[in-house]
Parts: structure tokens; sequence; C-alpha cells
């Protein structure tokens, strides 16, 4: 789902933590609605079940009302075969966690990350999805 189209019942959810999906290396940042900042948490290098059993552990720790993935588009904004992982993923995190998830546009996270030097640029560019989302809230 776009911001756009974002459900009136993200009204009530505070802290959040945000996904970069990629097929190795998943980007992690954690934020709330107060301060409508992330900080970049540790990428989780995994994948298949071990990258799902990665992430109980971070919800476990955080306990987040909610989770928000980076989805990527063509900069014309078609998809591709990473915006259908994504999405994916998503789905997955909704079934196996029960939490709600929101997509967010994520073209050009990862090149921003890098042009802003960032050391771990999956986790900063979960950084720039998670504040990209908080911005849009009321």
């Amino acid at each position: 789902m776009s911001l756009a189209a974002m459900p009136p019942s993200a009204a009530g959810l505070q802290t959040f933590l945000a996904f970069d999906f990629g097929l190795k290396r998943t980007g992690v940042a954690s934020g709330n609605r107060l301060t409508r900042t992330a900080t970049p948490q540790a990428t989780i290098a995994a994948t298949g079940d071990a990258r799902f059993t990665a992430i109980a552990g971070r919800l476990k720790e955080w306990q987040p009302d909610a989770l928000v993935i980076g989805v990527p588009f063509h900069p014309d904004g078609a998809s591709h075969e990473n915006t259908l992982r994504a999405q994916k993923f998503a789905r997955q995190l909704r079934g196996r966690f029960g939490l709600q998830v929101f997509e967010v546009d994520e073209r050009y996270s990862t090149t921003e990350a890098l042009s802003a030097g960032a050391a771990d640029a999956d986790a900063a560019s979960a950084c720039i999805i998670l504040e990209q989302f908080l911005r849009s809230l009321p």
C-alpha cells in the first residue's frame, strides 16, 4: 500500500521497526511517532527461516506496534522482480508475527544512504524508509 492509501488504523500506533529487504541482507531501523526519527539497528545477514528467527528476536527486543517495509520500484513507478519479493516479505511478516505492516516506496533510499556515507547502507536505508513513513503520519 502506498503512503497515500494508508489506513486510518495507523492512528494509535506509536513504535515501529522498519526493514530494507534484500536477498542476502535486511537493513533494520527502529523509530517512533513522537520523535519522528529512526535509529539504525544491526543489519540481518541471513536468509530463509534464519532471517525470520533473527526478526523474531528483534520483535521481542523492541516490541513494535507495527512494521514498515521498503518496496522498491523502477524510477517510472513500474514494479520489478524485487518489488514482488519485498511485497512477499511483507505478507510473510504479517502472517508470521500478526503485526500490521505498512509498505513504503523506497526508490533511491540505498543511493541516498550511500551518498551520505553510511557505514551500513542497509540499516541507513531502513532509517530513510522509516523516517519517510513517520513524516507521513498526522
